[in-house]
């Protein structure tokens, strides 16, 4: 009986009309038009299988035109169609034997090529060049080069648009999607598909090594130098670069394409997730081993470099690794971050420890800046470089013992995440700078206690503004510290030089007695040269502030000593006054380090102690 929905034509053998039916021959099977149609798909599927076959022809299929291709994929999706159609029909006839025979070879020789194409064509299909281009992309550009398989492509105009490496890179794919469609839809899809996970995975295995991706042990990483481990974290920063830029960005759109119709890619998303699973949990499996390693203050750069790593290419790691089967590798690259954040938590903590810890009582000769102070505002200063980063971090950060009018940014209100990296930021300094009033303590000369202040607060004031701190801490913090500045040198200045201040009549300007007049110079004279070659020991590293104290103390003691020697020298020739332009060369030679500095010492009496804090308030 015809099957529904097609036109059917029977055709019988020849017979003589008289012939009774007794003595006619058994009647040949009836042949439809079907029928002669699919054994014709058969015939034309054995010529180019067995034309093709490995054992007969040892020339790859896609190597030559791709019309050759074509033929023999059309001939395949004939073949399986007969094979539907003798199914129906007798599924223990020798016609379809003989189909299911040749559809093995077909595959065979299919899964062959997969292999030859994906083998041969390493350098082209390379992440770097297949990201390139996206698969939208991918697909019009392919198609102003191959019109369906039509006639070996060859150069034209058109070509030069892109590059030969990119122009073979998109050929391939197409080869490798013809062939995978048709195994595929054949029922090989899992010989197909075990080919291609071999010959990726491979690949990006061979690709994170060259990186110098490695598969480490915690016990491992946790025994390595800092050094070394170091060498390695800047291995793995360029890697995560490439790896996440091209290389799983590139395989995602291999496979994505290779098995693009499959319409709910679960043969790509299993593939992809095969090739890349091991190298990617390996790689974001790095960080979270490093941050699990001993910490120290100097191994906060690098856990920050590798947060923010992970951090800034978060966005396409998700993307990229989006389905389900990746999950493992996004929980990695996630706990990775976490436990980063943690360390980097746990260092600035004990980075605050180590500066209310730090317990030296060695005074810096000159009253110069304190290698504490250096130390702490460099530190800052590069850590001010990670403020994109910090703001993640620091919320999670225990809040300050001090009240927050101590140190809270006025930017709070307008960003807190960031206000609270600058909170956190100025209370370190406001800790190092509790820390150096302690210091200045150590000083037998209260002047040379006010200088220190000086010269440290100048420090820091001048770190915080010039790098990313003055960003972070604000013009307010900067305008209140600089005052501190001049009030730390107006009383260095004001105990320092109060001697030979005095050593001058109350009022200069009133004529004096001759003796008066001797007795004052010689005071003068005294204090002036006193204070001038101790203090030619001290320094004032900040050249600006120099030249200001310089300039503060030269004005008042030359206008004071000019009045006095201008009234007093005609009526007491006798006295030898020292000329005004003096005063000034003596000054040029002071705060500049170059003097005596014998006049520096640390003490420990209790009673001097508490008169410097008197003095000092």
């Amino acid at each position: 009986m015809p099957r529904k929905g097609m036109r059917s034509i029977f055709f019988r053998p020849s017979s003589s009309p008289s012939s009774s039916t007794s003595s006619q021959p058994p009647p040949s099977p009836l042949r439809t038009f079907s029928d002669s149609l699919m054994e014709q798909n058969i015939q034309i599927a054995e010529a180019l299988v067995t034309k093709w076959d490995d054992s007969k022809l040892g020339t790859p299929l896609f190597s030559g035109t791709r019309q050759e291709a074509r033929k023999y994929l059309d001939a395949v999706k004939g073949l399986q169609s007969a094979m539907q159609y003798f199914v129906a029909q007798d599924s223990t006839s020798a016609t379809l034997v003989r189909a299911q025979f040749l559809m093995q070879l077909a595959m065979k020789t299919l899964q062959r090529e997969f292999y030859q194409i994906l083998s041969s064509n390493r350098d082209h299909l390379d992440p770097e060049t297949v990201s390139a281009r996206s698969s939208i992309d991918l697909r019009s550009s392919v198609s102003e080069y191959v019109s369906d398989y039509d006639d070996e492509i060859t150069a034209s105009e058109d070509d030069f648009r892109i590059s030969e490496t990119e122009r073979v890179s998109m050929l391939a794919m197409e080869d490798l999607k013809a062939i995978a469609d048709c195994m595929i839809s054949s029922g090989y899809g899992k010989e197909c598909v075990n080919v291609y996970i071999l010959m990726r995975k491979s690949i990006v295995d061979e690709a994170l090594y060259h990186l110098g991706v490695e598969k480490l042990s915690l016990a491992r990483v946790q025994k390595l130098d800092w050094e070394v481990l170091e060498l390695k974290i800047k291995k793995w920063l360029n890697a995560v670069k490439v790896a996440v830029g091209t290389l799983f960005h590139g395989e995602r759109i291999l496979a994505d394409h290779v098995f693009s119709s499959n319409p709910e890619k679960r043969i790509s998303e299993s593939c992809f997730a095969e090739i890349t699973k091991d190298g990617a949990v390996s790689l974001f499996g790095f960080p979270e081993m490093v941050a699990k390693c001993k910490k120290s203050p100097e191994k906060m750069f690098r856990t920050l470099d590798l947060y923010e790593a992970i951090s800034d290419r978060w966005t396409r790691i998700e993307s990229i690794f989006s389905f389900e089967s990746t999950s493992a590798i996004r929980l990695q690259a996630i706990t990775s971050m976490v436990k980063l954040g943690e360390a980097v938590r746990t260092m600035l903590t004990d980075f605050e420890t180590a500066i209310q810890k730090d317990s030296s009582k060695t005074t810096v000769p000159g009253g110069g800046v304190h290698p504490l102070t250096r130390y702490v505002m460099n530190y800052l200063t590069f850590l001010a470089d990670y403020s994109g980063v910090l703001v993640d971090i620091i919320p999670d950060l225990p809040q300050s013992p001090l009240p927050e009018s101590y140190y809270r940014s006025p930017m709070h209100d307008e960003n807190p995440p960031a206000s609270e990296l600058s909170e956190k930021i100025a209370w370190l300094i406001l800790v190092v700078l509790c820390k150096l009033d302690g210091k200045a303590e150590f000083y037998k000369n209260v002047e040379l206690s006010y200088l220190f202040l000086a010269n440290n607060m100048q420090y820091v004031v001048s770190k915080v503004r010039r790098s990313n701190l003055g960003f972070l801490l604000g013009e307010e913090w900067l305008a209140k510290h600089e005052l501190k500045v001049t009030e730390y040198a107006s009383k260095y200045e004001r105990v320092g030089w109060s001697k030979v201040f005095a050593s001058l009549p109350e009022n200069p300007a009133a004529e004096v007695k001759v003796e008066q007049a001797r007795t004052h110079v010689m005071k003068f004279d005294a204090a002036f040269h006193e204070t001038c070659r101790k203090q030619s020991s001290w320094v004032v590293s900040d050249p600006k502030l120099r030249d200001e104290i310089k300039g503060s103390i030269g004005s008042k003691l030359m206008q004071k000593y000019s009045e006095f020697y201008e009234k007093n020298r005609v009526g007491s020739k006798s006295v030898r006054f020292i000329l005004p332009e003096d005063i000034g060369k003596n000054l040029s030679n002071i705060l500049c380090g170059n003097g005596d500095s014998g006049s520096v010492s640390s003490h420990s009496s209790s009673t001097t102690s508490s008169s410097h804090r008197s003095n000092r308030r």
